[in-house]
């Protein structure tokens, strides 16, 4: 149950096999709706071993006292991140 902030994971394990991996996460804004961009690792069983970062970031509702996803959005690359910072960083003077 995701009742708060920190229970909210990208984290996922199928038989006792973690398949994602958080690696990190930055809450970017907190309350009714909390927007929070994760950091992780998808496991590749063709090579046995984890994939490079991936980043993607997920908006959640609290509704009944728990927190539900109500959307996301997968950054492909370190590259893309880096082009939205550096986009945003553009129109913010």
């Amino acid at each position: 149950m995701n009742e708060t902030i920190d229970d909210l994971t990208v984290q996922f394990e199928e038989n006792g096999q973690i398949i994602m991996n958080e690696l990190d996460k930055v809450v970017l804004s907190k309350g009714l709706w909390t927007t929070i961009l994760f950091r992780y690792q998808q496991w590749q069983p063709e090579k046995d071993d984890f994939g490079p970062d991936a980043y993607v970031i997920r908006r959640y509702k609290k509704s009944g006292g728990e927190y539900r996803q109500q959307s996301k959005f997968t950054i492909s690359s370190a590259e893309q991140a880096r082009k939205i910072v550096e986009a945003l960083s553009g129109w913010i003077s």
